[in-house]
């Protein structure tokens, strides 16, 4: 974390975002007390919307079946071998 003067955030703009975007966090000082943080802008995440994909999915009749779980069963089964190995 790097501290600077008022004055030298009014003269060196350039340098000081130059250096927020390398990764380094600006504080700017008023008679020796910080008063404002120079960080990296991260973009505000998205909230999900609910119901978005609604009538997207489709669930066929016997997705649900014990055939199909039994496929599913085994096909992690394989899976978690290979990993183990």
């Amino acid at each position: 974390m790097r501290y600077v003067n008022t004055h030298e955030a009014k003269t060196q703009p350039s340098k000081l975002i130059a250096a927020v975007r390398a990764g380094e966090e600006i504080v700017i000082c008023l008679a020796r007390k910080p008063v404002a943080r120079l960080t990296p802008y991260a973009a505000p995440r998205r909230k999900p919307r609910l119901g978005t994909d609604k009538d997207k999915i489709i669930l066929r009749p016997g997705w649900d079946s014990p055939e199909t779980d039994a496929e599913i069963a085994a096909t992690f089964d394989v899976l978690e071998e290979t990993a183990a190995r």
